[in-house]
């Protein structure tokens, strides 16, 4: 959703912030005041196309800056940027991002239900998705995305078998010669980091050995030697504690301590006479560390790489050896992949299928509440077109098709012509379907073209129903779809120091009760309009109260 939007320079917008609400949010104003404006200013952000002629006169950058906070209730801030030389550049969290990317990420969390290009429901590889929400064919779609995946890995692991009999005797070749290398040197495990440690110990030999020997002559060997001397400490303990008890734990630790001192002064001698201080040895450990690095660099980084890296040759080697043998195995394994894949996708089809005609009559009746009573729906299937048509949805291709006229053929959605009434269509199926993730931003302009009276109550009612789930930003001309608005912004024009300039304020108490009279009853607003405006946004609220 939306938190906050920031416009500057953008057509008749000098500057703008505005903090946008959950739930449903209404702007309203006169005609011309510049709504259409802050939507594009939102389609920017989208990924929509830019030119010089947005730059407000006069100025050389028009920026167009929002922060977005995500379902799992992060954020990500976009900017769009507009030279008056018609250039554009487009940022997400600071970093700059091509037009692509810029759509990828703020297009998944806003849907502009008024512009065509930008309405994701316009797509036909989304029909599907609301037809499946729509039937709860979601567990279903899951058993075929996982048939669908199993299918796939087999069949490309058998087209990489395939691939590497056509170039088997120089594939194994090669692979046999890595192997040998890795072969003759037979690394183990951690060896590396064990020579590193001995190669210390052999460069350090003679300090070793002597602080070996200096330390052992202290401790047990020399004249005055510790170990001799507390012998004598000892004595004088057991002395002292025959004639005061308290010195007794002290001549108890004497047996732990004394062992310890001896193991220490045997180890200190052993370990000297043990190390290997020729240069010979120190060379074979040289050479064989240089090994192991040469194998690093080629198959690494880490020594557990390289063995890792032998374990994969063997593997792929005996494949090619016995890949007749593999190749069978993995034959097998497709066809009885492809024959779960299409019995579970051939389920869901005929599921789709009994569910698309419910569905499109749901359409209907959702429309028929919209001012749209004589509008014909269809969810029409493409043929089979073989395995290369499948994907994790399924075998099937849908599209929605719909005339809105008596007498008019069936045309896919997209083609249909009217602002308002794609909005309505687009109403209606995110009531009835929607796969948006909870928190995402609809827009919808036009909605309220060609309705009035009783159908702008229902649509009203219907986008903040939506509210519930989304955020909601309605520019409307209907004081009945208006007073269903959570948060109320109204949009102005105005001439200050000879320039046009558009400003938008968030209306409430007496001043959305104004703004409501005046949608009402036009500029001159008597005491009965404002009654009239309070009673109706009193009544939206106490219907909200009694659904909840």
């Amino acid at each position: 959703m939306i938190r906050f939007l920031s416009v500057s320079h953008l057509a008749v917008i000098d500057r703008l912030e505005l903090e946008f609400a959950s739930g449903l949010n209404v702007l309203t104003g006169e005609t011309g005041a510049g709504k259409s404006i802050l939507v594009g200013a939102v389609g920017l952000l989208v990924g929509g196309r830019a030119s010089a002629d947005l730059v407000r006169t006069g100025e050389d950058t028009a920026t167009v800056q929002a922060v977005f906070e995500k379902s799992d209730g992060g954020e990500v801030i976009v900017r769009r940027e507009i030279s008056s030389q018609g250039r554009s550049r487009a940022f997400v969290d600071g970093a700059l991002v091509t037009s692509g990317a810029l759509r990828d990420a703020a297009g998944a969390l806003v849907d502009l239900h008024g512009q065509h290009e930008h309405q994701v429901l316009l797509d036909p590889a989304a029909h599907l998705d609301l037809l499946d929400e729509f039937s709860g064919l979601t567990s279903s779609r899951d058993a075929v995305a996982a048939a669908f995946h199993l299918w796939q890995q087999v069949r490309d692991e058998r087209a990489r078998l395939a691939a590497s009999e056509q170039q088997k005797s120089s594939r194994a070749e090669f692979l046999a010669f890595q192997l040998a290398e890795i072969d003759k040197a037979a690394p183990q495990a951690g060896e590396d980091e064990e020579l590193t440690t001995t190669r210390q110990v052999l460069a350090n030999a003679d300090r070793l050995q002597r602080l070996c020997a200096e330390a052992y002559t202290a401790l047990y060997d020399g004249d005055n030697a510790a170990l001799p001397a507390l012998a004598a400490t000892w004595k004088r303990v057991g002395e002292l504690a025959g004639l005061d008890p308290k010195f007794a734990p002290y001549l108890e630790s004497r047996e732990s301590i004394k062992p310890q001192l001896e193991d220490l002064a045997f180890f200190l001698r052993s370990y000297s006479e043990n190390i290997d201080a020729s240069p010979a040895r120190l060379q074979e450990i040289e050479d064989r560390l240089a090994l192991l690095e040469r194998l690093k660099k080629k198959h690494g980084p880490a020594l557990s790489d390289v063995i890792a890296k032998a374990t994969a040759l063997r593997r792929e080697l005996h494949d090619i050896e016995h890949a007749t043998e593999r190749a069978a195995e993995l034959d097998a394994a497709l066809d009885a992949a492809r024959k779960t894949y299409v019995q579970v996708a051939g389920a869901l089809s005929t599921k789709r299928r009994a569910a698309a005609r419910e569905f499109a009559r749901a359409i209907e009746k959702a429309l028929a509440d919209l001012a749209m009573a004589r509008t014909r729906c269809e969810v029409r299937f493409s043929e089979d077109g073989g395995e290369g048509q499948w994907s994790e949805r399924g075998t099937d291709q849908a599209e929605f098709y719909m005339s809105p006229n008596p007498g008019e053929d069936l045309r896919p959605l997209a083609r249909i012509a009217s602002g308002g009434e794609l909005s309505r269509i687009m109403l209606a199926l995110k009531t009835l379907a929607s796969t948006d993730a909870p928190g995402k931003t609809l827009i919808f302009d036009e909605v309220d073209a060609g309705i009035g009276g009783a159908v702008a109550d229902v649509v009203g009612a219907r986008l903040r129903l939506l509210g519930n789930r989304f955020q909601v930003l309605c520019i409307t001309h209907l004081p009945q779809i208006a007073a269903y608005g959570g948060t109320h912004y109204r949009i102005e024009k105005s001439i200050r120091a000879g320039r046009t300039t558009t400003a938008v304020t968030r209306v409430d108490g007496v001043d959305r009760e104004t703004e409501i009279a005046r949608m009402m009853g036009g500029v001159d607003i008597s005491p009965a309009v404002l009654a009239g405006a309070r009673d109706m946004i009193e009544a939206k609220a106490n219907t909200k109260r009694k659904r909840k």
